[in-house]
């Protein structure tokens, strides 16, 4: 699958962020799948895909000309898109994509998300969307997102259109289409070997 990746070119936010974009970059790489990205070598986009690519991964990067043009392009992708500007960037990640993860980001990570989640309520794809928050960045807009629902201001199908996580595998495990686990609990232990 080509996993598109939404995350954060803050050079200003917690290590643990970078660490967690580094964890799924060379997640994404172990299962096989082709990461696109920002295009970018700061901060989370540049560890996301460095991690793909040590891992053996192939990474395709997609940039505006300005934010080439301030010499931040990630030009050991495997394929480097260059657009002219932010609209064209999010249509040609967009197309070449089977399904977005969204890590911890700034109000451009806000904006592709709220771009691919509406379309997907709206029915023009059905691609999985799937945010890895495991520390709870996104905890007020999920909140936000209901009280929207209460009052009327969106549809049912809101929630369905998109999957919450905190963890690598959960995500990546949500994008594949495989259900997780499910634990049995100390009963059903006990029965199973009493």
């Amino acid at each position: 699958m080509n996993v598109c990746v939404f995350c954060a070119s803050s050079q200003k936010i917690d290590p643990k962020y970078v660490e967690l974009a580094t964890s799924v970059g060379a997640e994404l790489a172990r299962r096989g799948h082709t990461l696109v990205s920002g295009g970018a070598t700061v901060s989370c986009m540049g560890a996301v895909t460095a991690a793909a690519r040590a891992a053996g991964g192939r990474t395709v990067g997609v940039i505006p000309q300005v934010l080439v043009d301030i010499e931040i392009a990630d030009r050991d992708s495997d394929e480097l898109i260059v657009t002219p500007g932010m609209r064209e960037r999010k249509a040609a990640m967009d197309e070449r994509s089977d399904a977005f993860l969204v890590l911890p980001g700034g109000i451009g990570t806000l904006e592709e998300l709220f771009e691919i989640w509406t379309a997907r309520v709206l029915g023009i794809h059905d691609r999985p969307l799937v945010v890895l928050d495991p520390w709870g960045l996104y905890a007020s807009l999920r909140g936000l997102v209901e009280h929207m629902y209460d009052e009327g201001f969106t549809r049912a199908n809101v929630f369905d259109a998109i999957a919450w996580t905190s963890s690598v595998e959960e995500a990546l495990d949500h994008i594949e289409g495989r259900p997780r686990p499910v634990r049995p609990t100390a009963e059903e232990l006990g029965e199973a070997t009493g």
